[in-house]
């Protein structure tokens, strides 16, 4: 069997629903259908990611009140972060550049001394008592005013923090199996202008003593020091400032060859081009509509290809990643960036950015403030943590190419991608594929399963709004093939289980909604 395949892929206009079942086709539903055609290559691996692609960030915003990093024992929260393993977790944000490391107790503390770190045990031992997490959450919810506050006025106050809370947020990591990248400030400056790296050099010192293995990030957005802070880096003296970095990280011998990510700079503009940060729109000026506008969503591809020209003359071969993502910037946009429709930005973001060649795409935010988080104040998970999980699930690092187009031309409303099939994380057979699509259409799509692969198994996962219509993209729950998505208790997700089809069945795609299908025997050469 060939691995160059044409897919056919038909779109209903029919205002019929959506099922799951034997279809009769007529010959008037013939008519009705309009055809779209896919060129699918699964000889060959068009791109390969990160097995960690999809990561998470845990903004700095947290440490603002220390007693707060103490939602992070929560078994609830780790629940829901080991879910997403693996991942990096990243600790940063506007307030990394504005935090201090102030250990209480380093030099005087024989605890501290003496303690070695025993990740199961601690994961057993250190547990949020419920009375105590329910009280946090509440505190937290009013936190998060004052801090939004902060963001729109650009007042930001300096923070210090202790070696307690390196210590929880290093458990938190551990216990959930995602590697640490921590974020640290770059607004500490000389005289001269140069980073001041004594803060840094300290809490490495400590983080070494304690044998905890993590990666390092300098500085949040340095081409907006000017606006936040009155000072003004130039690309010469952040590159000076990593360099010193490096160093100090080259004289431990933990941290002799671990990673160091950055710098984490806002997206091109006019006759700039910095290091990508992905948000698609403001956050203050945006609406619905822009969530399912195709040209909004293909802005991704505008600025990564002009970042990817710039890594490639600077730095050949060098990875891309972005760094910090969601759908708006400015903590998001209310009422939008934490309901269903938000899938649609996030979803195509990880296809396409995939596509493109980013190594790693970090999700702002699993919790903090602002209104992206994966979950929410009382940490209960939102459209977008489920959408998140799947894509854990049954997606590959290796990406197939894939390109739709209808009889008038490349669909618009219809976006689809392909991968190989997670082979980590999943017992399907070598060969497997997993196609993702979504319909930023209210109109339902019929997709013809192509001849070639028409043996195949297939599962369908499709996530659709608790209500239906356009009312239901603003909800904060949804709908795994008709089931309402929730924890079966603080410890516990539900099994996710896909809809097996019949072979040769058509894939229906309800208007609104998104879709992962497994084909499990597609046979396909490049994920052998």
């Amino acid at each position: 069997m060939s691995d160059i395949l044409i897919l056919a892929f038909v779109i209903s206009i029919l205002s019929h629903g959506y099922y799951v079942g034997a279809s009769v086709r007529s010959a008037r539903d013939e008519v009705n259908f309009e055809s779209v055609n896919l060129n699918v290559d699964l000889s060959r691996v068009l791109k390969r990611v990160n097995e960690r692609f999809l990561s998470v960030a845990i903004d700095a915003s947290l440490v603002a009140e220390e007693k707060f990093m103490y939602l992070l024992t929560s078994p609830k929260l780790r629940t829901l972060a080991k879910a997403l393993s693996p991942a990096f977790l990243r600790f940063g944000g506007t307030r990394q550049d504005f935090m201090t490391f102030n250990p209480a107790f380093l030099h005087s503390n024989e605890y501290h001394k003496n303690y070695v770190f025993d990740a199961d045990d601690l994961c057993e031992r250190l547990e949020l008592p419920p009375i105590l997490e329910e009280r946090l959450k509440q505190e937290w919810a009013l936190q998060e005013v004052l801090l939004q506050k902060e963001d729109l006025q650009r007042k930001y106050r300096s923070v210090k923090f202790t070696e307690y809370a390196v210590d929880l947020l290093y458990s938190f990591t551990n216990c959930s199996g995602l590697d640490l990248i921590f974020g640290l400030n770059e607004l500490l400056r000389t005289t001269g202008n140069s980073w001041d790296s004594s803060n840094a050099r300290t809490l490495i010192q400590y983080c070494e003593s304690k044998q905890y293995s993590m990666a390092w990030e300098l500085g949040n957005e340095p081409n907006s020091y000017e606006k936040k802070a009155g000072i003004r880096v130039n690309g010469y003296q952040l590159g000076q400032d990593f360099i010193q970095l490096r160093r100090i990280l080259r004289e431990s011998k933990l941290y002799h060859d671990t990673g160091l990510y950055g710098p984490d700079i806002s997206q091109p503009r006019e006759h700039r081009r910095d290091l990508l940060e992905g948000y698609y729109v403001n956050g203050r000026h945006t609406s619905l509509n822009d969530f399912l506008d195709p040209e909004v969503l293909n802005t991704l591809a505008l600025k990564t290809h002009e970042v990817m020209e710039t890594v490639d003359l600077a730095s050949p071969g060098k990875k891309v990643w972005l760094g910090e993502t969601s759908s708006a910037y400015g903590g998001g946009a209310e009422g939008l960036s934490d309901t269903f429709v938000a899938g649609f930005m996030w979803l195509d973001k990880l296809g396409l950015g995939a596509k493109l060649g980013l190594d790693v795409v970090i999700r702002q935010v699993l919790i903090g403030s602002g209104t992206y988080h994966l979950v929410d104040d009382n940490l209960n998970p939102l459209p977008d943590y489920w959408l998140s999980v799947l894509y854990k699930r049954l997606v590959g690092p290796e990406v197939l190419s894939i390109e739709a187009f209808s009889i008038l031309g490349k669909t618009k409303r219809v976006r689809v991608y392909l991968h190989c099939t997670n082979k980590k994380s999943t017992s399907y057979k070598s060969g497997a594929v997993t196609l993702f699509a979504l319909n930023l259409s209210k109109s339902p799509v019929r997709i013809a399963v192509p001849a070639m692969v028409s043996n195949s198994t297939v599962e369908a996962f499709v996530l659709q709004s608790e209500q239906p219509g356009e009312e239901g993209l603003y909800s904060k729950s949804v709908k795994l093939n008709g089931e309402v998505l929730k924890m079966v208790d603080d410890r516990t997700l539900p099994s996710l289980q896909g809809t097996p089809l019949a072979a040769g069945e058509h894939l229906r795609l309800p208007g609104y909604s998104f879709a992962f299908y497994l084909l499990s025997e597609a046979q396909a050469l490049a994920c052998r």
